[in-house]
């Protein structure tokens, strides 16, 4: 089965002694990839390079855009800072 829409995880590489992560969803995994590692994004421009560290397929983009927002809560970084730490 195909996932069209994904969440994913990224960690600076260089800077992970912050412990920022960056949390998103796109229906382009692969493009958006690219535009993070080239620095087309705010957040993560000042972090580069970053690695995914995690991403998960949905079926439905509301559930992608409700584990997006879980993950952006304290409950969904004391997640992120269990199994990715």
């Amino acid at each position: 089965m195909e996932f069209p829409f994904h969440v994913y995880i990224l960690r600076g590489t260089l800077q992970c002694a912050d412990g920022h992560y960056y949390v998103g969803c796109t229906s382009d995994l692969t493009q958006r990839m690219e535009r993070l590692a080239n620095g087309g994004v705010h957040f993560t421009k000042s972090r580069l390079p970053v690695v995914c560290i995690a991403a998960f397929g949905f079926a439905d983009k509301y559930k992608a855009f409700d584990f997006e927002k879980y993950l952006k809560t304290g409950s969904g970084r004391a997640f992120m800072s269990r199994h990715f730490m």
